[in-house]
């Protein structure tokens, strides 16, 4: 039996929601197929479960932030774990049921095929012993943690950023092997929560590809915090010491042991490339194994595009579903001129505060021949920042000198995810630094932090009475 589709997409998370929605709107017949839980990463171990997590650490928090001021809540002092991790995944299988289940079951023209999906050749894929063909495939598979080749690392207990997020008790102190995104998202978290936290970097800083302003920032506002930040570290290996797990490093040239009851591996994604058939189909990979597409999407073989986590660009849930979008109407809309913009696309890290961004880095700008004028402001710069208590971190603004066109924007503030929105549209609507500072904002506001930078450009943001223009 061959049943043959408009569209086979492999994935069913929200890259290829998206991608799928999209093409229903175009009247196409859709297939998808899913090996594992409807959903993928995002709402089911990754952006869901941790930000329910991540804001109920929050709270903890800031109960503590208000014993500062007289507003006491010792009864924040203990956690509740059985009740705090129920929470949690009453959040995911709500969301999972409003935002997958129903649509797949009330949206019309869309099919799910439960396993894994593997092409035969570039225009059929088998599954359960049943062939599917069509003329236009997207492969949305996403990704999975990286496990690196550490020596002793099978004596070990240790956790990924997937397993870290279904744990059902608190550990009482972990070691995070990785200095990115989820090292600190988690870090700060499960800090918080009251776990002993130790990250270690191998590189200079953390968070290495993001400014370097924005970095050094959060990464003094969680020393504050009391977590333990180690960079420049080389993992030697790893050993079991009764209920300890043991890491030992040499650090600036130096040897060290880090002990933890839980080991956090945050080393990075590898794309779910492998046994899913794709050297039947002129494929081409990367030698990291991610798909390499061009700007619409489109994969080295004709009819066959991908998207999200699996291509390895900016591997977050709004840009992957972005990419699914623009794929299908590149598919559906020959000559539409559909293409990703990745300079528009901001991002957020959900520490606190949080680190937000979007366009150009001060670097990247000045490589695509812009002549650069930048705006580096602290975040007590901002009345607001004292009401609430939150004055550290950063913003910094990056323009063309001579245009005055914001090129880009990175920030670690309080609300940042939130802010950024408004840097976004700025880029997208090519605004300039001028268009910004002149832009009424609510007064107090965290929001006024962009118009302030922008008006750092041309005056003594110090020397500005409240409201002033």
């Amino acid at each position: 039996m061959n049943s043959r589709f408009d569209l086979v997409i492999l994935g069913s998370g929200s890259t290829a929601f998206a991608a799928a929605i999209r093409a229903t709107s175009y009247g196409a017949r859709v297939l998808m197929f899913e090996k594992s839980v409807l959903g993928g990463t995002c709402i089911n171990w990754g952006c869901i479960p941790s930000k329910t997590l991540i804001h109920a650490a929050l709270f903890k928090h800031e109960a503590q932030l208000g014993n500062s001021i007289g507003l006491n809540s010792d009864e924040f002092s203990t956690i509740d774990s059985d009740r705090l991790f129920r929470h949690r995944d009453a959040v995911v299988t709500k969301l999972r049921q409003d935002r997958y289940l129903d649509v797949l079951k009330n949206m019309r023209g869309l099919e799910l095929v439960k396993g894994t999906a593997r092409f035969i050749d570039p225009h059929t894929v088998e599954c359960g012993g049943l062939h599917y063909s069509s003329d236009r495939f997207l492969i949305a598979v996403g990704g999975n943690p990286r496990i690196p080749s550490l020596p002793g690392i099978e004596k070990c207990s240790y956790d990924t950023s997937r397993s870290a997020l279904l744990l059902k008790i608190l550990p009482a102190s972990l070691v995070i092997i990785g200095g990115g995104v989820i090292a600190v998202e988690l870090g700060q978290m499960y800090h918080r929560l009251g776990c002993r936290v130790t990250i270690l970097e191998h590189g200079p800083r953390i968070l290495p590809a993001i400014e370097r302003e924005t970095s050094l920032s959060l990464q003094e506002i969680l020393e504050k915090e009391g977590i333990k930040i180690v960079t420049n570290v080389n993992i030697s290996s790893l050993d079991k010491l009764g209920v300890l797990n043991v890491v030992n490093a040499e650090v600036d040239e130096r040897q060290h042991i880090f002990t933890g009851e839980k080991i956090l591996l945050a080393v990075g994604t590898v794309p779910a490339t492998s046994n899913i058939g794709l050297e039947s189909t002129g494929v081409t990979l990367n030698d990291e194994g991610f798909i390499v597409t061009d700007r619409h999407m489109r994969s080295s073989a004709d009819g066959i595009w991908a998207a999200g986590d699996v291509v390895g660009n900016m591997m977050i849930a709004t840009t992957g579903a972005k990419e699914g979008i623009v794929a299908v109407d590149d598919m559906f809309n020959k000559g539409c001129g559909c293409a990703m913009d990745y300079l528009a696309a901001p991002m957020a890290i959900f520490t606190d505060p949080e680190v937000a961004m979007v366009g150009h880095t001060e670097e990247s700008a000045r490589d695509a021949g812009f002549d650069c004028v930048v705006n580096c402001m602290p975040v007590s710069a901002i009345p607001k920042a004292h009401v609430t208590g939150m004055t550290d971190g950063v913003i910094k603004m990056i323009a063309d000198r001579v245009t005055g066109r914001i090129l880009g924007v990175h920030l670690a503030c309080h609300r940042g995810a939130d802010m950024i929105n408004e840097a976004a549209l700025a880029l997208h609507m090519r605004a300039t630094v001028a268009d910004i500072a002149s832009t009424m904002h609510v007064y107090p506001s965290i929001g006024e932090g962009l118009k302030l930078c922008a008006q750092g450009f041309s005056r003594d943001i110090n020397r500005l009475s409240c409201c002033a223009e």
